[in-house]
């Protein structure tokens, strides 16, 4: 009965011995890992640290530079050039647009008639203008033949030379001689009233002539003239009501509706 106490009392020590052991060997493990984490920590505090410090130095280093930059001496040569190649620049946008001379455009034109036009670049008016110039060439070549020969068909029909019959040749086949001589002061007056005709209708083909050679001139002037006027794209007309004064008593006169122009 006793061995057995004692027995038992052995085996409750060696419990309580295994037991203080394990809690021992939970509470070092407990510690490693304490002390594993403490370090972790510390180590993610001071990469912080050092990550805040670099980017303090990086911050005050751009800082540094921008203050340099600042400070530096300008450069007046550069920015002289730099000037200059902008004001070359807009003076070559300029120059795209052709702006015509106006008082070259006159003496091209008084010279040669078109030359104005080809000058000012308005090539399409060309046909326009010798249109018109082969227009009253022709006119007046065959009102100036039509004068010559009715000319010299009155001069005969009014002599008393019977061989100076060539006013027969504008008369119906029909026509004898004896028949004229019968109507003479009336076939006088036809010869007479279609000679002065043509004679008038030649003089207005030089005039016209002339009118196109002049209307040549003065378009090439007035387009060399309007080739650098701005019309602006604002362009409209506006209705509102508006109040009249008495220009004399200084009071209102009248309601009416007034109209602007935008031009």
């Amino acid at each position: 009965m006793k061995r057995q106490k004692q027995t038992y009392l052995g085996y409750l020590f060696l419990f309580l011995w295994l037991l203080t052991g394990f809690a021992g060997e939970v509470q070092a493990q407990r510690a490693l890992k304490h002390r594993t984490g403490q370090l972790t920590a510390d180590s993610i505090r001071m990469k912080h640290v050092t990550d805040s410090l670099a980017l303090l130095d990086t911050l005050s280093l751009q800082r540094q530079q921008q203050i340099d930059a600042l400070e530096a001496p300008v450069d007046t040569a550069a920015l002289a050039s730099q000037s200059d190649s902008i004001q070359k620049a807009a003076q070559k946008k300029v120059k795209e647009k052709w702006i015509p001379n106006s008082n070259k455009s006159v003496w091209l034109a008084l010279a040669i008639p078109g030359a104005g036009q080809i000058y000012n670049r308005k090539y399409w008016k060309l046909p326009i203008i010798y249109g018109g110039f082969v227009g009253c060439a022709y006119a007046l070549t065959w009102n100036g033949k039509m004068y010559k020969d009715y000319s010299q068909a009155y001069q005969d029909i009014m002599s008393d030379n019977p061989n100076n019959n060539s006013y027969m040749d504008f008369l119906p086949a029909s026509t004898t001689p004896e028949e004229v001589q019968k109507n003479l002061a009336s076939y006088q007056e036809r010869f007479k009233k279609k000679k002065d005709t043509y004679r008038r209708y030649r003089d207005l083909s030089i005039f016209a002539f002339i009118g196109v050679y002049l209307l040549s001139v003065i378009d090439a002037y007035v387009d060399a003239e309007l080739s650098d006027f701005d019309i602006s794209k604002d362009l409209g007309m506006k209705l509102e009501p508006a109040v009249f004064n008495d220009a004399f008593r200084n009071r209102p006169q009248g309601v009416g509706l007034q109209c602007s122009i935008k031009f």
